[in-house]
């Protein structure tokens, strides 16, 4: 997998988690918009108190989306520079690798 693999990857995987959450809240918003609940006195606040607290998860959410993001893209990146640096250790480890699963596989059948 390349470094722009990774950045897609992620960026989509962000992406569609937040437009879960986008959905989930636009969905709490339209539940908390029903005309039948403002005859309870508390529902104004709960409404407050729940668009906080959606806000602070939103904004949770998508830091933390970010920064697995960003730490995808430094390993991705780390993981490339190793292989350009010491490429005949990547090339042995992917060899033993190999000869390790064909010997089991051997074995198997």
């Amino acid at each position: 997998m390349t470094t722009s693999d990774t950045t897609t990857t992620t960026t989509t995987a962000t992406a569609t988690t937040q437009g879960d959450l986008e959905k989930l809240v636009s969905d709490l918003r339209g539940l908390l918009a029903n005309k039948n609940l403002d005859a309870v006195p508390e529902i104004r606040q709960l409404r407050q108190r729940l668009d906080d607290g959606m806000h602070s998860v939103r904004d949770s959410a998508v830091r933390a989306a970010q920064d697995a993001a960003r730490q995808a893209k430094e390993a991705a990146l780390a993981a490339d520079r190793y292989a350009h640096d010491e490429p005949w250790r990547v090339a042995s480890a992917a060899l033993a690798v190999g000869a390790l699963i064909g010997f089991l596989l051997a074995r198997r059948c």
